[in-house]
């Protein structure tokens, strides 16, 4: 079913000017009963070190199965920019993104990918994962 004009009854940022913000909207998934894999990327994320204030720059992927919602993608630029003055370890901000999109979609699946850029010699990758739906996660990954 295509897009209905009841779906984008509670989005209030798309199409208007918006500041950060950690408000994820979202819209109704019209193929609800389909396993399919959507995925945002941006190499654009960058927040604070929590110590020196230095800043971190990351490419942040992530791969969902929609259950009965979609997050809409301007909501989630909106959200990734609220880190950027923001100091927190990469660990934490993978995980803290993983829990606020299970938060406002309850997806069948989802994972959160940060590559953060090499920073004393050192590159961090983390990986969060929340699996509500096995089948889901196996149709997609298979």
């Amino acid at each position: 079913m295509p897009t209905q004009p009841q779906d984008l009854e509670d989005l209030t940022l798309l199409g208007r000017k918006a500041q950060p913000s950690k408000h994820l909207e979202a819209f109704p998934n019209r193929a609800p009963g389909r396993y399919y894999l959507v995925t945002l990327e941006t190499s654009e994320f960058t927040c604070l070190c929590p110590v020196t204030g230095q800043p971190d720059f990351a490419t942040i992927k992530v791969e969902y199965v929609p259950d009965e919602k979609i997050v809409e993608s301007k909501s989630f630029k909106l959200y990734l920019w609220s880190y950027r003055n923001e100091g927190v370890f990469h660990e934490h901000v993978v995980n803290v993104i993983l829990d606020d999109l299970v938060k406002a979609l309850d997806p069948h699946y989802c994972k959160v990918t940060g590559a953060f850029n090499i920073r004393g010699g050192i590159g961090i990758t983390v990986e969060a994962e929340h699996v509500k739906t096995p089948e889901a996660k196996r149709a997609v990954r298979s």
